[in-house]
């Protein structure tokens, strides 16, 4: 199944277990639009409601760059007070939204992943590189800083002098790079890249999924993210199983005072 909502730009497609979310305005090296980023919300709630998506691949349908950021002329034309007020925000919600996915997420990243585009894989919680992959956040050199949680996710990855090192520099680091400082968790021939990804999919997916969603949450919490939402969805879960929660739904329903058993 395949389909784009109303934003060609943006395609979410489900095989079995695997959803994917394409990246595909290849003439403009995939740069963030708002609508882009409006459409990546609205594909990450779509994959959310298919039962059989255990793991979500982001990729690109250029092979000359997995995502260049955000479109600068789009970016300019709100203003200080719109970068402020809409850009910056629509930025966050929608990578937030990339990861908090229920289900783990894996970054195919080839060619340029710069500024927002690296924001977005660092959103992933997986990332596989081909070997014509660089990777930067160059916001320093155009007069900007990272708006869309570059400096937070990046430093809780890498360690903040590395972090401040491609942030400051505004350079560009390559994949033998990107894979010694832990920026990405595997490096591929360019060719290799489609199909690794998808092998390492296929292999959590082979997992029990409660299991791996839970695992998934528990370990985003251990590194500051979502850790709210941990432990009150774990608690819920965990509450929901007992017979005190469906004693409680019944007496709701029934209009009576609920029996409790503490168990």
């Amino acid at each position: 199944m395949t389909e784009s909502g109303g934003n060609q730009e943006i395609l979410v497609d489900v095989a079995g277990a695997i959803g994917r979310i394409t990246l595909n305005r290849a003439d403009k090296l995939n740069a963030f639009t708002a609508a882009m980023l409006a459409a990546l919300e609205d594909a990450c709630a779509r994959l959310e409601d298919e039962e059989s998506v255990r793991v979500v691949i982001v990729a690109s349908s250029s092979p000359r760059a997995f995502c260049a950021g955000a479109d600068i002329a789009a970016g300019a034309a709100q203003g200080a007070l719109g970068k402020w007020a809409r850009w910056a925000r629509a930025g966050h919600r929608a990578f937030e939204r990339v990861a908090r996915l229920r289900m783990p997420s894996i970054a195919a990243i080839d060619g340029v992943a710069y500024g927002g585009g690296l924001e977005l894989a660092l959103a992933c919680d997986l990332r596989i590189a081909g070997e014509g992959a660089r990777l930067a956040l160059p916001e320093v050199s155009i007069g900007t800083t990272p708006a869309w949680a570059g400096t937070q996710r990046l430093p809780r990855l890498i360690g903040a002098g590395r972090a401040k090192q491609m942030i400051f520099s505004a350079r560009p680091v390559d994949a033998q790079t990107a894979l010694a400082w832990g920026l990405v968790n595997e490096l591929v021939p360019s060719a290799q890249l489609a199909a690794r990804a998808l092998e390492l999919a296929q292999q959590i997916a082979g997992n029990a999924p409660v299991a791996v969603q839970a695992a998934k949450q528990l370990v985003d919490a251990a590194g500051a993210e979502g850790y709210a939402a941990a432990l009150e969805s774990l608690a819920s879960g965990f509450a929901a199983g007992t017979e005190d929660m469906r004693e409680g739904a019944a007496a709701f329903r029934d209009k009576r005072k609920p029996q409790w058993r503490g168990r």
